[in-house]
């Protein structure tokens, strides 16, 4: 998606170690606009698999989820990182490693809004190592229900998280997929 490809290179930073800071327009700070276009795109990629539900992990996947929830006409559900009172004491949980966080991270889901027979899409900000995707994955079969397809806004290829999901045989959409960074420099996909 070009928008997002020229966003990235306006406005990301490359701060080394393969982490990409765009805090100005998805991780803090939140473009309504792109984020619209963004949801419009991955809603008509995955407008073929048939999801009841939209899933993602607390904070910056939010963002994307919900518009693609949108365009879509389903719910979206987020895994919390932390259980506030008001969920149930039976939970769906898992551990998952955080990139930017430098820390595992728990991702609850309460079973009132993920029930088995569900088709979910997950959606989330970045592909990377795949290990947060995993994580969502694991919810979803943990509810019983079927995973439809995973979509990110951007892709670190040289992470290698499409290939740790490959054995899910779902569509993997990425709206900009980066191969390299070194140097300081993002590098597109052809």
């Amino acid at each position: 998606m070009q928008a997002l490809k020229e966003r990235i290179l306006k406005e990301g930073k490359n701060l080394g170690g393969g982490i990409l800071k765009v805090d100005s327009f998805i991780n803090h700070q939140v473009d309504p606009v792109l984020m619209d276009a963004c949801g419009a795109e991955l809603a008509k990629r995955f407008a073929h698999v048939g999801a009841t539900r939209v899933l993602t992990a607390e904070i910056s996947g939010i963002g994307p989820a919900l518009m693609t929830a949108r365009h879509l006409g389903v719910p979206v559900v987020y895994a919390r990182k932390t259980k506030p009172i008001t969920m149930p004491d039976t939970v769906y949980l898992t551990i998952a490693p955080s990139h930017t966080r430098g820390r595992p991270v728990e991702l609850i889901v309460s079973p009132e809004y993920l029930a088995s027979g569900e088709r979910v899409l997950i959606i989330d900000d970045f592909l990377a190592s795949g290990a947060t995707i995993l994580g969502l994955v694991r919810l979803t079969q943990a509810a019983g229900a079927d995973v439809v397809g995973i979509g990110a806004l951007i892709e670190k290829t040289f992470e290698g998280g499409r290939d740790a999901l490959a054995f899910l045989n779902v569509p993997i959409v990425s709206l900009a997929c980066i191969v390299s960074m070194v140097e300081g420099k993002i590098v597109f996909a052809p």
